[in-house]
């Protein structure tokens, strides 16, 4: 049974951390607003299941660390493999923890790459690739992180206040920017279909 002490610090008798990491899809990459839709999805969703978390983007991957109850956290790793958002999903942690990391957050996104170079700390682990990491880089990571959150505590931004998310670099523009490619392709072929269609327009009418 779930135990609420307030409305900011909320803890379970069966707390548990599972932290995974994984890559974005073409699906994830095809809408700009992917990451909006995860978190504000997974807030509200958060709340009601007692998970807080943090939720980390960067160079195409994803590494999220969320805290509540093994039923609750189980019942959201199930979710999360089935979002075709995000491919190659490998459990970093799924084990008991004493308290949590991120008590205040349903879930908070940070977008890495630009709040990463004004940390000294974080830039050794740029570019941002998860799958390079040595087995207890990860630790470390969230160590930061949660240094990173308790001063966001101590300043009042938590999830009473509106998520600026355009904080986040949660845009088309920033995706567009890191991955010029898949775009440039989409938009050649998309050029190419629309030529193949007046081609075949103007046919019909010679014709």
């Amino acid at each position: 049974m779930s135990i609420i002490n307030d409305s900011t610090n909320p803890v379970t008798t069966d707390l548990c951390q599972l932290v995974y990491i994984s890559r974005i899809t073409s699906t994830g990459l095809s809408s700009p607003s992917t990451l909006n839709d995860i978190s504000e999805i997974a807030i509200e969703r958060n709340q009601t299941d007692e998970i807080t978390g943090i939720l980390c983007y960067g160079n195409g991957y994803f590494l999220q660390c969320v805290e509540g109850s093994e039923q609750a956290l189980t019942n959201l790793k199930n979710r999360l493999l089935a979002d075709e958002r995000h491919k190659d999903m490998e459990i970093l942690d799924f084990s008991a923890i004493d308290e949590r990391r991120f008590s205040s957050w349903s879930l908070r996104s940070i977008t890495l790459e630009r709040w990463m170079t004004k940390n000294a700390e974080l830039k050794k682990f740029m570019p941002f690739k998860p799958y390079n990491w040595n087995a207890d880089e990860w630790r470390r990571f969230l160590d930061i992180l949660q240094h990173y959150y308790e001063e966001q505590i101590r300043t009042g931004n938590t999830d009473a206040q509106p998520i600026k998310y355009s904080t986040l670099g949660v845009t088309l523009s920033k995706v567009v920017g890191q991955h010029q490619a898949f775009f440039l392709i989409q938009t050649v072929l998309g050029s190419m279909i629309v030529v193949a269609l007046l081609w075949l327009m103007l046919s019909d009418k010679i014709w």
